[in-house]
């Protein structure tokens, strides 16, 4: 579903640039050239509106502390990778990497498989590159669609309940869980339901909203709506998690996080906390020590 959406408006995008092309030609060159890179630039300059908010409400938060120039970079950053997991990636690519289960009985018995699961508005391919690794390295892996994708945190919960019981199946072992951001969030809602705690090695999050963020207080969709650092669904969350199943969990997050800030929110109390100094929201799936630091992780676990 989500993908058919991001094709529609990835059409919609290259529909409005031929209109703007074939409606001014009589215009002068820099007019031109100036609506095409409003029409190509348009989401960096909302990104900016969203570095700015945060880089205000960070302010007040202790575990945020970054100058204007960092900033900056991280916005390019992110600027960069938006188009590339919502242009690219997820309308066109989100089954470039087909889920690694072996049928029958276990290939590799012991060599532990990894189970994805992303955030809001995405899908399975946010983790491409994440993929194409262990299918490289002929690792078991699923990758899992969240859906439906406005819907309620907990309607995930049967989706990463059968993703973990077919890497699990496949290798003999618990998987390793990464998420990103809501999808830390579906993790510790399955964790909840089915007491699942013995069935997974480690959680990793990058950049989940464990405290909430400020940012959902302006969604009104289910899943937006429980992100908010207030919301009566986090405060039932963390009352019905046992104090020890924070220790499954190693926390990856960034004072440039434009979606979950203030950044203090995307740590859990009791887990293992990483800072990603310099490094955006969407921009933490693509980096290059995060993906080497838990990927390495696998034969350690």
């Amino acid at each position: 579903m989500l993908a058919r959406l991001q094709q529609a408006i990835v059409a919609s995008l290259l529909l409005l640039a031929v209109a703007w092309g074939l409606g001014s030609r009589d215009l002068p060159g820099w007019v031109v050239l100036a609506g095409f890179l409003a029409i190509a630039l348009a989401h960096a300059v909302f990104l900016a509106l969203e570095f700015l908010l945060m880089h205000a409400i960070n302010r007040h938060d202790p575990a945020a502390r970054v100058g204007l120039v960092a900033l900056a970079r991280a916005w390019v950053a992110e600027s960069v990778a938006a188009p590339r997991v919502f242009l690219w990636q997820q309308p066109f690519h989100s089954q470039r990497w087909p889920d690694r289960i072996p049928d029958g009985r276990p290939d590799q018995p012991g060599r532990r498989g990894v189970v994805f699961v992303h955030g809001f508005v995405c899908n399975r391919g946010l983790w491409n590159s994440w993929l194409r690794r262990l299918d490289g390295q002929a690792r078991v892996f699923c990758a899992v669609n969240l859906e439906p994708v406005f819907g309620s945190i907990e309607d995930y919960v049967p989706l990463i309940d059968a993703a973990v019981h077919r890497v699990s199946q496949a290798t003999g072992v618990p998987p390793l869980v990464v998420c990103h951001s809501m999808g830390g969030l579906a993790v510790r809602a399955w964790l909840r339901e089915r007491q699942a705690d013995a069935r997974v090695a480690q959680v990793v999050t990058l950049g989940t909203p464990h405290g909430g963020t400020w940012l959902a207080r302006l969604s009104f969709v289910a899943n937006g709506s429980q992100m908010r650092q207030d919301s009566h669904w986090l405060a039932q969350l963390r009352r019905d998690e046992p104090a020890g199943r924070a220790a499954l969990f190693t926390c990856y997050y960034s004072a440039c996080d434009n979606i979950v800030f203030p950044a203090s929110t995307a740590v859990l109390p009791g887990a293992r906390h990483i800072p990603v100094p310099g490094v955006a929201h969407v921009a933490m799936v693509f980096e290059p020590t995060v993906i080497e630091q838990v990927l390495a992780s696998l034969d350690a676990l």
